[in-house]
């Protein structure tokens, strides 16, 4: 049978030039890593790695881990991809559980008994190290690779798949999607997961391009990759997209619409960002895949084609068959709802079972069935939908109840950019369960009792949610999909006070807005703006500060225009502004050593102030630097500021075009002293 390192030194030979893989300014052709795969697993033979062995493998975004999997591969080992943001007790614990030869990866301190091997350098040696044995197709029953997953119990499952699996697997993806061989499809996704994984065999098994990015925190890269590499395709999880949706705003369509298709996994795209990305990208054709690392991809939703099942998972390809069973494994006629059962599957894809667990294999794989928890119902079409885990479900009083159906209204309620459902013990003690809505607000907080006319307007009463927690985020694992298991616990841990008071809200809402309307703003409104700046607290209660406001279009352009000359012959970093109604400058003595201090505790009064009016701002700085330019002293004498004055800070105030960007926040910054 084909595999896809056969495949791969077939494409060496045949189209030695054309690029495999495509990291930043890295470009790796199939002829390149024929022979590196070639070298390095010469060098793994000599390190006595043989059939049947096990390797792990740092999985980093970069060509050598592409290289590294397949020259294990080409032994007839078995590759075991680690997470690259693995703790070391993890990494001990699959250490343990698979007993590999050698772990290859750069820069992770272990415990001794680990044995590892730099992939960097065996990456370097496989270049110039001479090859030896040729290539020996492995049978397709032979296990290829171990893909671990977290259980319910947090211990780690290593999934295993077979050469066979893995070749349905990209046959499936390929015709799922429509992948083509003049692909070049950015890959954001980690690497040892199943989705990021099984793009990536796809994407070499049709000898297309692969080009790899380390996630998607910043949309700027993903826009230089699409640019530099002239992309065709991308793939998603649906959160991420958010992001991306968020941090571009109006530029969205332009970067993201150059691209033939972009699949989404590892979570459905919500109905309302189905829709979104339907009018914004009418030629980029859409996919949301279900699977899972058990399964690989196993349910396509072209969404393109199919904007009247938008709710639906899709449906599943020639060869995997699906079904609904009841509680007793006993197969239903899934309908609706009400006669909704627990989802199976059957195919080639399937897993072969797990590492190490046979009652864990023999509890998941029964008869050839794959049973996962997952409550579906499939209607005339053949499509299937999702109502969520079982164990999701919430039982009101007797009626079920899909919180993934509360998401979906839910979500298209103005002012909400994402929510999420649980089910909790009733407090009155007569239903059971009732619905509880965590919500994340676009801007400030949502008005509750609209938002609960909204839902009761369009769905049964018994669904309607009894509370609404607004958060500033939500829990997500590292795939970015839904933990509803952490809600569960905030909501248990929350006690009788809730912690998201609207002051909180507002301070975790506020964004930098660049870009504003033609709407002006109210001189009460702006007077108590500025009266929070005055009012924030001044080292040694000097007040040496200075609050000049600036709310004529000429002359905010004026010094706006002179400042981006300044900045670019002084190398000063100006990210700029679009259109706003105010510009405060906020200046103070420089012979005051707390001047820089007490004007950043009024910049943020003020920002913060301006939020809570539903008012953007962006705090801009290069003034700082820039004061003592005789062209902008100029210009500040001119609106009084007095000549020993820096102006530390400038406000850029007006009414948002587009919500501000949100940025990931790093989580490792905070260290308590016992």
């Amino acid at each position: 049978m084909e595999t896809l390192v056969g495949k791969v030194l077939a494409y060496g030979e045949s189209q030695a030039e054309k690029t495999a893989v495509c990291f930043k300014n890295v470009t790796v052709t199939y002829g390149e890593l024929k022979e590196r795969v070639m070298g390095m697993a010469a060098v793994l033979r000599g390190m006595g790695v043989e059939k049947g062995h096990r390797v792990m493998v740092n999985a980093v975004s970069k060509p050598e881990y592409i290289a590294g999997l397949l020259a294990v591969q080409y032994t007839g080992a078995i590759t075991v991809a680690i997470d690259k943001y693995a703790k070391p007790e993890n990494i001990c614990d699959i250490w343990e559980m698979t007993q590999p030869d050698v772990f290859l990866a750069d820069g992770k301190k272990l415990p001794e008994q680990i044995k590892t091997a730099s992939l960097k350098h065996l990456y370097e040696e496989g270049a110039v190290k001479q090859k030896e044995t040729a290539y020996t197709a492995p049978e397709e029953g032979d296990l290829c690779e171990l893909l671990f997953t977290t259980g319910t119990t947090g211990k780690p499952k290593g999934a295993m798949l077979s050469y066979r699996c893995i070749y349905a697997n990209m046959l499936n993806t390929c015709r799922g999607i429509g992948m083509r061989e003049d692909d070049i499809v950015l890959n954001p996704l980690p690497l040892n997961h199943s989705f990021g994984m099984r793009v990536l065999r796809s994407i070499l098994y049709l000898g297309a391009t692969v080009v790899l990015q380390n996630g998607f925190t910043f949309a700027k890269e993903i826009e230089t990759n699409i640019e530099q590499h002239r992309c065709t395709a991308m793939v998603s999880v649906p959160a991420s997209m958010e992001v991306v949706y968020r941090q571009t705003q109006e530029r969205f369509a332009g970067i993201i619409g150059r691209l033939r298709y972009i699949e989404f996994s590892a979570g459905s795209v919500s109905v309302d960002m189905k829709k979104k990305l339907l009018a914004l990208l009418p030629d980029t054709r859409l996919f949301n895949t279900w699977g899972s690392t058990e399964t690989g991809g196993a349910v396509f939703l072209d969404i393109t084609n199919h904007p009247d099942k938008l709710a639906s998972i899709g449906r599943p390809l020639e060869g995997i068959e699906v079904k609904a069973v009841d509680p007793d494994g006993n197969e239903v006629a899934a309908r609706d709802i009400d006669t909704a059962g627990r989802m199976l599957l059957c195919g080639k894809m399937r897993m072969e079972g797990y590492w190490e667990a046979p009652e864990l294999t023999a509890e998941t794989i029964r008869d050839d069935w794959l049973y996962t928890n997952d409550l579906i119902y499939v209607d005339d079409d053949g499509f299937i939908f999702m109502l969520g885990r079982a164990d999701d479900i919430i039982n009101v009083g007797g009626e079920k109840v899909s919180p993934i159906e509360v998401e979906n209204t839910a979500q298209e309620y103005d002012g909400i950019r994402e929510c999420a459902c649980i089910g909790v013990d009733d407090p009155e003690g007569i239903v059971g369960q009732v619905p509880v809505l965590y919500v994340v607000s676009e801007n400030g907080m949502v008005e509750e009792g609209a938002l609960l006319k909204y839902l009761a307007e369009r769905m049964e009463k018994y669904k309607l949610p009894q509370e609404f927690i607004q958060v500033d985020e939500l829990p997500r694992n590292q795939m970015k999909k839904l933990d509803r298991k952490a809600l569960h616990r905030m909501y248990g841990e929350r006690g009788s006070v809730d912690l998201m008071n609207p002051v909180i809200c507002n301070l975790l809402a506020r964004r930098s807005v660049r870009s504003f309307t033609e709407q002006p703003i109210d001189d009460r409104i702006l007077d108590m703006i500025l009266k929070t700046g005055y009012y924030a607290p001044s080292g040694h209660n000097m007040q040496t500060w200075r609050f000049t406001v600036l709310k004529s279009k000429k002359k905010i352009e004026q010094l706006k225009e002179i400042i981006k000359v300044k900045a670019m012959e002084n190398k000063v970093h100006f990210y700029g502004f679009e259109n706003p109604k105010v510009l405060v400058l906020v200046s103070n003595d420089r012979r005051n050593k707390d001047g820089i201090q007490d004007v950043s505790c009024a910049v943020e009064n003020m920002m913060l102030a301006a939020q809570s009016y539903g008012i953007g701002s962006v705090w801009l700085n290069p003034l700082m630097t820039l004061s003592d330019e005789p062209e902008i002293r100029e210009l500040l004498h001119g609106y009084q500021v007095p000549e020993q004055h820096i102006v530390w800070a400038a406000v850029a105030l007006g009414y948002p075009k587009a919500p501000g960007k949100l940025l990931a926040k790093k989580e490792n910054v905070v260290h308590f002293v016992k």
